[in-house]
């Protein structure tokens, strides 16, 4: 669709010029550009948004790396990335006739159970980071994966609400990126704008997932 077409060159050209202005094209432009369109496709309930994902996570695992964010980096690279190859399976599995995912919704429950299960996550992966010499902000890096793993699941089994994890999980991923943007760390300014970008387009798939339920996509 022509939709998708112009959000693409817009993401592209975005990319180009931030990446030129931060001198960080060939590593940080990818993040941006494939970050964005993941986020935006995955909203829309297209697969395709898997395989950008997959980019996404293996490129910024290694910028996390760099950054001494060990928490992030082993999610991104050995959890976040095969579960992106899951994800594109089971969508395939669940299209529409207009090639869309079919949105679902869980209850009150369920809520429960993914909050609780968040918070004991966090904190105990936060104190496994402290261990580690030279780890960063270890109980944010914590929260921030154990949040998007719950997301990003979500996403797989095709919940609505993994949106609002989502919003969660970037505020505190924003709030990491500002602190190391600010500390001058390598390759920060890219993952500070493509926080910024899934913040944006996190609204967007939470508002554009509840209509599809109420549309009886469920």
């Amino acid at each position: 669709m022509i939709k998708y077409l112009v959000v693409t060159i817009i993401c592209f050209f975005l990319s180009l010029i931030f990446g030129i202005i931060s001198r960080d094209v060939l590593i940080g432009g990818t993040i941006l550009f494939t970050g964005l369109l993941c986020a935006y496709f995955a909203s829309e309930g297209k697969r395709s948004n898997y395989i950008l994902g997959l980019i996404n996570y293996l490129l910024m695992g290694y910028v996390s790396l760099k950054n001494n964010l060990y928490g992030i980096f082993f999610f991104y690279i050995f959890i976040f990335s095969p579960l992106q190859i899951s994800g594109f399976i089971t969508w395939n599995k669940n299209l529409d006739e207009d090639e869309n995912v079919v949105v679902r919704e869980f209850t009150f429950k369920n809520s429960i159970i993914i909050i609780l299960s968040c918070i004991l996550g966090s904190f105990l992966l936060g104190y496994l980071l402290t261990l580690i010499n030279g780890q960063r902000l270890a109980f944010m890096d914590s929260s921030s994966n154990c949040i998007n793993l719950c997301g990003v699941t979500l996403m797989i089994l095709r919940f609505k609400e993994s949106w609002w994890l989502w919003l969660v999980n970037n505020i505190i991923d924003l709030a990491i990126w500002i602190i190391t943007f600010v500390n001058r760390g390598e390759g920060s300014f890219m993952m500070l704008l493509v926080s910024v970008g899934y913040l944006l387009i996190n609204v967007y798939g939470i508002i554009k997932w509840s209509l599809e339920v109420k549309k009886g996509k469920v």
